[in-house]
């Protein structure tokens, strides 16, 4: 797959987001890395990427597995110019008493500890080169808590801190790291499902609206980058 194209790399990239956040890229001149736990989500970006023109390499492997990520990026790994760290859990809302400790065990090794080892397979190749971006999907919850979401809120607030702390250790080197919180709900067909009879288009934010946006990031002019940014479709009543 080697070319003169920049190389960027997905975790998570399944339908939804994953699958415009491929499409975006693509058209923006990189080559990809689509690393997904589904088959059928994986395969859904990579046509997407293919049609924008991309060479694309797809890898099926669980985000939550550090070794699976790992040995999915290889050599390549540090070839990346972009790394984009977008997988999705399960949507899990307990009462803290009725968290297990497997369940937080199982929201940190997707969150933080999967993401760990994303950035450590690409930050070697991108501080040798001086240049390189690290984006983070993220939500409200890497702000603040509800009696219901301890264990998102604990991942998010997790991630959040590891983007705070790469790009402290490793902006002046060259690397972009960006944490991206999406302060809304996605018009995509998962949240279509659980919203129901509630479904309403203009209160979602349209994935591949989202994804500009992460290309937008990714071209920031190094003497003003951004590590937080936070958007929302114009109808959010931000009161969540």
């Amino acid at each position: 797959m080697a070319t003169d194209r920049p190389l960027c790399v997905i975790v998570g990239a399944g339908e939804g987001l994953g699958v415009s956040l491929a499409r975006a890229f693509a058209h923006d001149g990189n080559d990809l890395i689509l690393i997904g736990r589904s088959v059928e989500g994986v395969t859904k970006a990579r046509e997407a990427a293919q049609d924008a023109g991309a060479n694309v390499e797809a890898v099926q492997a669980d985000a939550r597995d550090a070794g699976a990520i790992a040995a999915a990026l290889g050599p390549r790994g540090g070839e990346a110019e972009i790394l984009v760290y977008n997988p999705r859990g399960a949507s899990t809302f307990k009462l803290p008493l009725e968290v297990t400790a497997a369940e937080l065990t199982d929201v940190l090794a997707l969150e933080v500890v999967g993401a760990l080892a994303a950035a450590q397979a690409v930050l070697p190749g991108m501080l040798v080169r001086g240049r390189g971006t690290i984006i983070f999907s993220s939500a409200t919850a890497a702000l603040r808590g509800a009696g219901r979401n301890l264990l998102y809120a604990a991942g998010k607030f997790g991630l959040r801190g590891m983007a705070q702390s790469l790009a402290k250790a490793y902006a002046s080197k060259g690397v972009h790291v960006a944490h991206v919180r999406l302060d809304c709900a996605l018009d995509v067909p998962v949240i279509k499902k659980m919203m129901g009879a509630q479904y309403n288009r203009e209160k979602t934010a349209d994935p591949d609206d989202v994804a500009k946006s992460y290309v937008w990031v990714h071209h920031q002019p190094r003497s003003a980058w951004s590590n937080e940014i936070e958007l929302r479709p114009f109808t959010e009543d931000w009161t969540f």
